[in-house]
């Protein structure tokens, strides 16, 4: 069964109260529906290799990379040699960043089993204690795979650019946290639909 994270119209009738932006995005785009990642393993990997990347890139390097490792397993791709990775088109520091995740896996320092009993923030001081996974991939993760409802990550690119569009602001992170306070505490969906709204080129 999937898991998945989604909107009610308790959460858009708190995001439409709170910001008038998100009032004509919710109406606009209506219900937002993600099935979540629930392999962390490969969410994790999936992260790492989105990097700076464009959505259809990451995709084909993803595809690529499963192809040649085969089981996504920590203990088979540290093995692998990193000249066989690199044919999938990832590149030689994110096959280092790959390994790193899989040697903290193997040697017990990170054990998945464990994130959805703990905090963000221990998720987050887990994982960017991992070279290579920084406060972006670990939000990323939050979202995506354990459908955390308050997450906002200051740093991405997507949102960053949403926030100029939409409030005619350069998103500035004193005024960031400023308006994203006001979407507390389902901050995730707010990023949703301000993902959505630059998929869409949408203007309010």
């Amino acid at each position: 069964m999937k898991k998945i994270i989604k909107t009610s119209s308790k959460i858009k009738k708190y995001l439409s109260d709170s910001d008038t932006v998100l009032k004509n995005l919710t109406e606009r785009i209506g219900d937002i529906r993600i099935n979540l990642m629930t392999d962390y393993f490969e969410s994790l990997i999936s992260s790492i290799i989105d990097q700076q990347l464009s959505g259809k890139a990451a995709a084909t390097i993803e595809k690529r990379f499963i192809n040649i490792t085969g089981d996504l397993n920590p203990k088979k791709i540290i093995k692998i040699p990193d000249e066989i990775i690199r044919q999938a088109g990832v590149s030689y520091s994110k096959i280092k960043y790959i390994k790193n995740l899989c040697t903290a896996i193997n040697e017990g320092n990170i054990n998945m089993n464990n994130f959805s009993s703990m905090e963000n923030i221990e998720i987050i001081k887990v994982l960017t204690s991992v070279k290579g996974i920084g406060n972006w991939t670990a939000e990323m993760f939050l979202i995506f795979s354990l459908g955390r409802e308050d997450i906002f990550s200051y740093g991405d690119g997507g949102l960053q650019r949403s926030i100029n569009f939409l409030y005619n602001h350069k998103p500035d992170k004193k005024f960031t946290e400023k308006i994203s306070l006001n979407w507390k505490p389902y901050r995730t969906y707010a990023s949703l639909y301000l993902w959505e709204a630059v998929n869409r080129k949408i203007a309010v």
